[in-house]
């Protein structure tokens, strides 16, 4: 993997070209020993190559529309696309009508200069941590794939695709974990930000009230510079913070439960080291923590959410969906209007409780997810399915849930299994966290 600012200052110092970078993008893709043909749902050959060509010519000519123009990027497939259907990774919605515009995430991307590739595959309408998608099949983690790991979800596609360098970076979506779940079991960087800083009109949604759009790529500094181009906002690359005198909460609850040995003895090694380098380690209880699981009993944003968006939908071709994942939406229709009204009450208050416990902190920091990819043969068991779903996914539905920025990086050691190590921010705090990840991943190099 090169990073952006890599092949950027490639790009400006004539050592490569937009058009030489798709093809190689391309040749990823379509190579039969790799992942591309589970990857991507969709390959835009032609478009990218003619984009490319005129972001060669603008720049050439001194007139490209950015700095990373010509980079090749590909968008999960939650995302309008004007012209296309927005399929969601299921085969539902094969016969939707075309998109009319672009969602605004992706001109954003189109204007700073950027050429999608294609449509990455994700876990069907993003409703599962795994990555597992029955309709165009399941890209492999890219760690042990003799023996068949997942990817993790719902952004599967968007992890591998980095990962194996089919594209510089990616666009992903993260309502419980789904840019940082695949980040962590493909050992790329994922970014949640907080969510209403970045726009959803134009991504087909799975829960409002917790989506949110953020970038999969190879480093802290890329996903930064994804995420203000997404945002609106100044591009302003984040400066590493000084690591000594630094306040960490390490949460003293349920987040460590079921920990396998990798995963923690690589947390436990990156603890160690950076509270070397001078970072005050705290092991704190947040009550908050412990009290979500309660008020999401009757299934949360999500299901009521996702229910409301599908019903029609499952009426009219329930039989066409996963049946795990149709399993999961219909879990929504058990929830009473009083049901929600209560979470939406109990939601503020705990934001409210988590802010004031978190204020003496810098940043929260914690395992990714409890493990490494699993086999995917594992998880054809239903049961299985949903216990191991369930486990990947407690962690970073923390941070949807309390309205939180939180970033997930590599910390494990090359040849080891994939781990994630996650920082989450205050609400709003994204520019902190990015300096204050951008430093800990220096400490980690």
């Amino acid at each position: 993997m090169q990073t952006i600012a890599q092949i950027a200052q490639a790009l400006a110092e004539g050592s490569t070209t937009s058009r030489a970078l798709i093809e190689e993008s391309l040749s990823r893709i379509a190579d039969p020993a790799g992942e591309g043909a589970r990857a991507f749902i969709k390959v835009n050959a032609d478009a990218a190559r003619a984009t490319a060509d005129a972001m060669d010519v603008l720049r050439k000519a001194g007139r490209a529309p950015g700095h990373y123009a010509g980079i090749p990027i590909g968008l999960k497939d939650l995302f309008d696309i004007v012209g296309e259907p927005t399929p969601a990774g299921s085969r539902v919605l094969a016969d939707a009508p075309p998109a009319r515009s672009n969602a605004p995430v992706v001109q954003r991307m189109l204007a700073a200069g950027f050429v999608p590739i294609g449509r990455t595959n994700m876990t069907e309408f993003a409703f599962s941590g795994l990555g597992i998608n029955p309709h165009y099949g399941t890209p492999l983690s890219p760690w042990d794939r003799t023996s068949r790991r997942i990817p993790g979800g719902s952004s599967s596609g968007t992890a591998v695709a980095v990962a194996d360098g089919m594209v510089a970076a990616a666009l992903g979506t993260d309502t419980g974990g789904s840019c940082r779940i695949p980040a962590a079991f493909c050992g790329v960087v994922g970014y949640k930000p907080t969510a209403r800083r970045v726009p959803i009109d134009g991504v087909l949604p799975l829960a409002p009230s917790l989506d949110s759009v953020g970038p999969l790529a190879p480093s802290v500094a890329c996903c930064a510079i994804i995420d203000v181009i997404l945002a609106g906002e100044a591009p302003v690359l984040p400066e590493p913070v000084a690591l000594a005198g630094l306040r960490l909460a390490v949460p003293e609850n349920f987040v460590f439960d079921g920990t396998d040995a990798h995963v923690g003895a690589a947390f436990e090694r990156t603890v160690g080291l950076l509270s070397e380098l001078g970072v005050r380690i705290i092991h704190n209880y947040f009550a908050t923590f412990d009290a979500i699981p309660t008020v999401n009993s009757k299934g949360g944003f999500a299901t009521a959410e996702a229910y409301a968006w599908h019903r029609a939908l499952l009426a009219a071709k329930g039989t066409q969906y996963d049946p795990r994942i149709r399993l999961r939406i219909e879990r929504g229709e058990k929830q009473s209007a009083a049901d929600y009204l209560d979470l939406l009450v109990a939601r503020r208050r705990l934001i409210t409780e988590f802010d004031a416990a978190t204020r003496p902190f810098d940043a929260v920091l914690l395992p990714t997810t409890p493990i490494v990819p699993p086999r995917l043969a594992e998880l054809e068991d239903e049961r299985e399915y949903n216990r191991q779903n369930q486990l990947i996914l407690r962690n970073t539905a923390v941070g949807n849930f309390l309205d939180r920025c939180a970033i997930s990086l590599p910390c494990h050691r090359p040849g080891e299994p994939p781990v994630g190590l996650m920082l989450m921010g205050e609400t709003l705090g994204d520019a902190r966290l990015f300096s204050i990840a951008a430093a800990v991943e220096a400490a980690l190099a």
